[in-house]
């Protein structure tokens, strides 16, 4: 089992910025790939980006160049820096980690911050 615990979500005006984290339970962090993905009302959930032990990273389309995600094995803890911000990237912002070997049994999820982006 692994507990994910995320801060750092709150109240921004366009262009603004925000960093994320999230925080694992787990001593095994590492063997597991992380995520950000983000809920708007009425919409389903998407991946915001990814990273892999060995850091390579996946990005939405919407946020490359706005974004970025980084990870600190030794903290068990993963970031997401948000620059740039606009409107349409308000959301509530989950935190996912999926294990590299059984993804299908150990795939977790955080309680979800809110990002409000005021135009």
């Amino acid at each position: 089992q692994v507990q994910l615990v995320e801060s750092g979500g709150g109240l921004v005006q366009t262009g603004g910025s925000l960093r994320l984290s999230c925080a694992a339970s787990r001593s095994t962090f590492s063997f597991f790939r992380m995520g950000w993905y983000r809920q708007a009302p009425g919409k389903q959930r998407e991946l915001v980006a990814s990273i892999i032990s060995g850091g390579s990273t996946v990005y939405a389309d919407s946020v490359k160049g706005r974004f970025t995600i980084s990870r600190d094995n030794a903290k068990n803890t993963v970031y997401l820096q948000m620059n740039s911000l606009k409107p349409e990237d308000t959301a509530v912002y989950y935190c996912n980690a999926r294990s590299v070997i059984t993804p299908n049994t150990n795939d977790y999820w955080g309680q979800g911050t809110q990002v409000t982006v005021s135009s």
